[in-house]
């Protein structure tokens, strides 16, 4: 049976509309990009509530700043690459230095814009906002994480980065309940012999590695890693401990990126050989699915690097 793959940018616009029939507070403030931010409903039914800045990205986060000091739930919609580059300034000191109540949502990360090439791909956001203290960042693999990670964004009171996929993506998270627990990892499959951590679109093709290794006898266990930043420390570490290999497939670079965040907290606790999967150079031209096997991130390129982190390859 074919699964049903989502563009998780639906889910994300019909939940911020449920929200926002609830609560008066919920707005949306985006850079011209009504469309691309999957917004065009929201802006039909909430007219007032949509606040469009035009392409002035550093203006439209302090726009939101302000919207939060006087009360109201900004979600700052945008491209990634334009929200977390052009405006980083902005989000360092009005978001995340004055712990300001503002939602960062980053759309279409990664290269999911792909022909358009590298000033459109989004590969150092997670690696700019990781550096700012206390602003959570979460990466959303599904429809159903998607949904309950915006209900969370809402709840939570701060500033919060949450990366959106347009890439199409099937369900990861049958069977676990809840499908989005903000700062755990969600185990999606057990294994012994090597962890394989993914984030986002990586999460499946994850699990279809981890398939591909089980036909040679390999047990790879995959962590889906959904919140970022703070990283679920305890999860990686009983990983790292129990299977003693770990591969990072992230649809961004690594210095920096989930890759960095899990050296990092390993070389402090349990040293184990590592591959760091990502999108780590400028990347050429071509369709999302090219890039992602270009830079070693399909089933077959993730499979690979685990069996020749456990010497089978």
């Amino acid at each position: 049976m074919t699964p049903v793959l989502t563009d998780c940018r639906v889910p994300f616009a019909h939940e911020l509309i449920d929200l926002a029939r609830t609560d008066e507070r919920v707005v949306a403030v985006c850079n011209d990009s009504v469309s691309s931010s999957n917004l065009g409903e929201f802006r039909s039914l909430f007219p007032d509530r949509m606040f469009n800045v035009g392409i002035a990205e550093q203006n439209m986060v302090g726009v939101a700043a302000g919207l939060a000091n006087a009360g109201l739930i900004p979600f700052v919609c945008a491209a990634s690459p334009f929200l977390t580059g052009r405006a980083t300034e902005q989000i360092k000191a009005d978001v995340a230095y004055s712990r300001a109540n503002v939602k960062l949502v980053g759309m279409s990360p990664g290269v999911s814009y792909g022909e358009l090439g590298p000033t459109h791909h989004s590969i150092e956001d997670i690696a700019w906002m990781r550096a700012l203290d206390g602003l959570p960042i979460v990466s959303p693999a599904d429809e159903a994480q998607t949904r309950q990670a915006v209900r969370w964004a809402a709840e939570y009171h701060g500033g919060a980065f949450l990366r959106i996929g347009r890439f199409k993506v099937p369900s990861v998270s049958e069977g676990q309940s809840p499908a989005f627990h903000f700062g755990i990892a969600n185990t999606v499959r057990h294994g012994d012999d090597v962890t394989i951590i993914a984030s986002g679109v990586t999460v499946s093709r994850a699990l279809a590695a981890a398939e591909l290794l089980a036909d040679q006898a390999i047990s790879a266990r995959v962590l889906n890693i959904s919140t970022i930043c703070p990283l679920d420390a305890d999860t990686v570490i009983a990983a790292a401990r129990d299977t003693g290999h770990i591969v990072v497939a992230e649809e961004s670079v690594s210095r920096g990126g989930l890759g960095g965040a899990v050296a990092e907290l390993l070389a402090e606790s349990v040293p184990v050989p590592m591959r760091l999967l990502g999108v780590n150079t400028f990347a050429p031209t071509g369709s999302v699915e090219f890039l992602l096997e270009h830079f070693g991130l399909s089933p077959e390129g993730i499979a690979a690097a685990a069996l020749e982190l456990v010497g089978r390859g």
